[in-house]
């Protein structure tokens, strides 16, 4: 049964991972400019926040997800100025000529810049809570061990979606010259900048 309900939740994490947005725009960034593990480790602060949201769908947390909705505006509003922060750095930065040199506090940051971006954005809970009630995998009659089962599932899959793009992009970084990663800096920076002020947007008009 628990075997079962892993598979699932990896399989929500996949879905809800691939679509790109800004944090997969992130780590295709990071992954070209700063080497594989830099990405992987962005992807993972993605994860994480999807696993934190999934623990409160899968295990029915309806005052933290009410107090999270409740603040969705606030929270977006300081979501999309940061992304219109990374997407401006973004545009601004220069191809790398050499690979960094990674520390633990450079992964660390991009680990918890990630996080944090990712838990900005509270309209990502209302998509666990919909696809956890469509599917049945919600409700009072699920034990812990199934429920605990699915939130693990949800942060593996999401987590091997990181894994393989951060890897996959890094393959193709060879082939990039550095006025082709110029380019590539101010397309990701204008997309990422773009989302930004869509999320500002929509919460001064909300």
């Amino acid at each position: 049964m628990e075997g079962w309900t892993l598979l699932k939740g990896m399989g929500l994490g996949l879905a809800i991972a691939v679509p790109v947005g800004p944090i997969g725009l992130l780590c295709i960034r990071r992954s070209l400019t700063q080497g594989q593990l830099m990405g992987l480790a962005t992807g993972l602060g993605a994860a994480t926040a999807d696993g934190i949201y999934g623990s409160i769908a899968g295990f029915g947390l309806t005052a933290v997800a009410d107090l999270l909705v409740s603040h969705t505006q606030t929270m977006q509003l300081i979501g999309g100025l940061f992304l219109c922060y990374l997407g401006l750095t973004t545009l601004r930065a220069d191809p790398a000529t050499e690979a960094a040199k990674l520390s633990s506090r450079g992964l660390w940051g991009a680990y918890v810049s990630t996080l944090f971006l990712t838990l900005t954005n509270p309209a990502t809970i209302l998509s666990f809570i919909a696809i956890f009630a469509g599917l049945g995998l919600v409700g009072t009659s699920q034990s812990w061990g199934t429920s605990l089962a699915l939130i693990v599932g949800v942060f593996l899959g999401s987590a091997l979606w990181w894994l393989c793009l951060s890897w996959g992009v890094t393959l193709f970084s060879q082939k990039l010259t550095p006025s082709r990663l110029k380019w590539l800096n101010r397309l990701a920076g204008a997309a990422i900048f773009g989302f930004g002020v869509v999320a500002i947007a929509l919460t001064v008009r909300g």
